[in-house]
């Protein structure tokens, strides 16, 4: 990571980098897994990718020399932060089982509100208007980009509710751990509770056989997931709390990008429209985080 500080340093800067980083490997990893849930159920694939995941991290804290760290793996406020992490994805997956994606992402995206707040509220962070205004405005591009039904809105929709609650909550406790715990170990603590949750899940849901291919997708899977769970804490743990997490908003552009070169999707004007109120939004916040110094 020396390079990757010589590049972005250790304030702002490195946490918008990060978030926007970790995004964009999130949006492949869920490419990769929604090619696999043709076959396979969520929980299982989920549980699969989860045990990979941490067999990869366990290699890498044996690798890095961060073994003697292990313990700290399970120690309270990094497994708490796991269990967070395993109830906010669980929620979301069920509430985007039974409801249009375009509202459950639009639920999702309201997280960069719940996070501002939560910086203002709990790290007192300065929080003026302008900065509030520049995350709103993102998060009406956002709906730009999804264009959520009035109809799709039931009370799975609470449960996406929740979802955000517990991100908001994971994040906020991301940035109140200790800094001598190394990222890795964060990282495997949280693959281990997820991959629990999910194998729990899995079992309500049964188990279907697992192709070979299956295995070849879902470990390449685990890879961006574990890169993407590294630079979420990074993001966490540089700059100011309410500057880094509207960059979420950057999910929606990997998105509709991996939407088009996998898929074929091509977004309409109203959506494009969206992704330039985004970026926008999210230069604005790094406008006022430049004059605020």
């Amino acid at each position: 990571m020396q390079f990757y500080e010589r590049l972005f340093g250790t304030g702002t800067r490195r946490g918008v980098a990060s978030m926007t980083l970790s995004m964009m490997l999130f949006i492949v990893n869920d490419s990769l897994v929604k090619v696999v849930s043709a076959s396979l159920g969520a929980g299982q694939l989920i549980a699969i990718r989860g045990l990979i995941a941490s067999l990869i991290v366990l290699a890498l804290i044996a690798g890095t020399g961060a073994a003697r760290h292990l313990r700290r793996a399970w120690s309270g406020p990094t497994v708490w932060r796991g269990v967070l992490d395993m109830v906010g994805s669980l929620l979301y997956l069920l509430a985007l089982f039974h409801m249009p994606i375009g509202n459950a992402t639009a639920i999702n995206m309201t997280s960069p509100l719940g996070m501002t707040a939560a910086a203002a509220l709990f790290l007192k962070e300065s929080v003026g208007w302008r900065r509030w205004s520049a995350v709103v405005v993102g998060f009406c591009g956002v709906l730009m980009v999804v264009q959520p039904r009035a109809d799709g809105f039931n009370y799975w929709s609470l449960l996406a509710i929740g979802a955000v609650f517990f991100v908001v909550a994971r994040d906020l406790m991301t940035r109140r751990m200790r800094a001598d715990i190394p990222s890795l170990i964060i990282v495997l603590s949280a693959s281990v509770v997820v991959m629990l949750g999910a194998l729990g899940f899995s079992l309500v849901e049964g188990w279907k056989p697992v192709g070979w291919s299956d295995i070849a997708l879902l470990s390449l899977a685990a890879a961006f997931v574990i890169g993407g769970y590294y630079l979420i804490v990074d993001a966490m743990r540089h700059g100011a709390l309410s500057v880094v997490g509207p960059f979420r908003y950057t999910a929606l552009i990997w998105a509709l990008l991996s939407g088009y070169l996998v898929w074929g999707d091509v977004p309409n004007l109203l959506a494009v429209s969206g992704i330039a109120v985004i970026v926008g939004s999210g230069l604005y916040v790094l406008h006022r985080e430049r004059v605020g110094r």
